[in-house]
């Protein structure tokens, strides 16, 4: 894993109105990158780009990271603007709160499209891009949930269980190339998730919200904190001197790092401990 400096890396961030992707873009553009910006709501990525360090190093887009075409024009704004691509990050997810045996495939299917096929896909599509890149990297934002399943979160667990194998597959296959991988895995970050989750479901419990999932928060209104949470700037501060180093996982958060390693050494116990307490 190559380290590289964060001045000049040019870079597109997605799910970046809000929450870790907001936070990242602010604090790649503070450490000199240049950002594309991509999320759906348009009103805050023009806040955003009000609020950044260095707009002329901003550039940002409207678009679903499901649609083909919105990834295509990511990817073209990035190497039109500033010259071609160095670190693609796939932040972008959505959450579905409820017992899998009370939902139908809808939840199942949309939770997939946004949290693995969208993100495996624009990496595909960027991947040209990348190799003609300087120390090129990728960073999948996935979750302690990739790790440890919990109850009553399964289509979330299993998309996130999907990134993480992904991401632990590629790494190898792309470090031929010289091209990164790391693997983000917050626990809980301050977030409106649960606020949202109660007034904007699809049927089936979907929290239609393509940026915003249990460990993504939504700057700029009301947040839920809750005890032992993360910010998504501190989250942010995290995941930059990784991307400098060349990590390749990142677990962001004691009790995280603790779950998964009870999980690693004895299942069992693992599953009496989410099951008792979480």
């Amino acid at each position: 894993m190559a380290r590289r400096s964060i001045a000049g890396v040019r870079a597109i961030v997605t799910g970046a109105s809000s929450g870790i992707g907001r936070a990242l873009v602010v604090e790649l553009i503070r450490g000199g990158a240049s950002v594309v910006a991509m999320a759906r709501r348009d009103d805050r990525l023009k806040v955003l780009e009000a609020e950044v360090a260095a707009p002329e190093r901003f550039a940002w887009i409207a678009g679903d990271v499901t649609s083909r075409a919105d990834r295509a024009a990511a990817i073209d704004l990035c190497r039109q603007r500033f010259g071609g691509l160095d670190a693609l990050v796939n932040n972008a997810g959505i959450g579905a709160l409820g017992p899998f045996t009370e939902a139908d495939a809808t939840r199942l299917r949309q939770v997939f499209e946004v949290n693995l096929f969208a993100p495996a896909e624009l990496l595909r599509e960027a991947l040209p891009q990348l190799r003609q890149g300087r120390s090129p990297i990728i960073v999948n934002v996935g979750s302690v949930l990739g790790h440890v399943a919990v109850p009553g979160k399964s289509e979330y667990c299993a998309s996130k269980f999907a990134l993480h194998g992904l991401s632990d597959s590629l790494r190898i296959e792309l470090s031929r190339e010289g091209i990164d991988l790391l693997l983000v895995s917050p626990s809980t970050t301050s977030s409106e998730f649960f606020d949202v989750a109660g007034r904007s479901r699809l049927p089936g419990g979907t929290l239609n919200d393509s940026e915003t999932s249990h460990d993504k928060s939504r700057s700029g209104s009301a947040s839920r904190t809750y005890p032992s949470s993360m910010t998504p700037e501190s989250v942010a501060r995290r995941i930059v001197p990784a991307m400098r180093l060349g990590r390749r996982e990142i677990i962001l958060s004691a009790s995280g790092t603790l779950l998964v390693w009870l999980d690693r050494l004895s299942p069992p116990l693992a599953q009496w401990f989410v099951s008792r307490w979480l």
